[in-house]
């Protein structure tokens, strides 16, 4: 009974080493040939896709493939993911300008409009005079519970992706800059962090389904 045991452990350790060899070759050969739809289609003869993938936040991704659009390597593959099943190849990369703001909302269903215009005036004169800082003001008074921790810190991201008045008020401003935006979730004080960056903002994505 062991002894059959350790043979059927042993098979599967082999069966396993293999399919490792298997792999790293295939990836190698992917990575290597200049053909590699060619290659998926004609020598592996696996199914795949070719897709196009944005990356709207350079600081926090929705899901893998965003964060390998933005930080993948061209020609580099990637896997296997989704239980072995997946390989990834970056085709090609496009850039993207993206922006670093930070933001305090003031939530107009607490404070009347008039009430939040006037204190947003004293919070922005209040850290422009070095009275305060913009993250403590932030743990302070945002309504935004997701960044006020971070001391209202939006990462950087994309024009378009956030709401319609902050992207024009943002392209508008310069580094240093501190303002006010109205939007429907209501009233934001926004510094600009840092100069606008050109980073890689779209990828062209082999999958490989294995």
């Amino acid at each position: 009974m062991k002894k059959n045991l350790f043979l059927l452990m042993g098979l599967l350790l082999l069966t396993c080493t293999i399919r490792a060899q298997n792999l790293a070759q295939i990836k190698k050969e992917l990575e290597t040939t200049p053909d590699p739809e060619g290659y998926v289609k004609l020598r592996l003869k696996k199914k795949y896709s070719i897709d196009t993938v944005a990356v709207f936040s350079s600081t926090s991704f929705v899901g893998l493939a965003d964060s390998l659009a933005s930080k993948g390597k061209t020609g580099k593959v990637y896997g296997p993911f989704k239980n072995n099943k997946i390989l990834v190849k970056i085709l090609a990369k496009q850039p993207n300008t993206f922006y670093h703001v930070s933001h305090i909302v003031l939530d107009t269903a607490v404070f009347k409009p008039k009430f939040a215009d006037s204190l947003a005036s004293s919070i922005i004169k209040r850290i422009q005079t070095g009275e305060t800082t913009f993250e403590s003001m932030a743990a302070t008074y945002s309504a935004d519970y997701n960044t006020s921790v971070s001391g209202g810190d939006l990462g950087w991201f994309v024009r378009g992706v956030m709401l319609p008045q902050l992207d024009k008020a943002i392209t508008t401003h310069k580094k240093g800059d501190i303002f006010k935006v109205w939007t429907n979730a209501g009233l934001h004080i926004v510094t600009i962090k840092d100069n606008p960056r050109r980073e890689d903002g779209y990828a062209l994505m082999l999958r490989v389904f294995l």
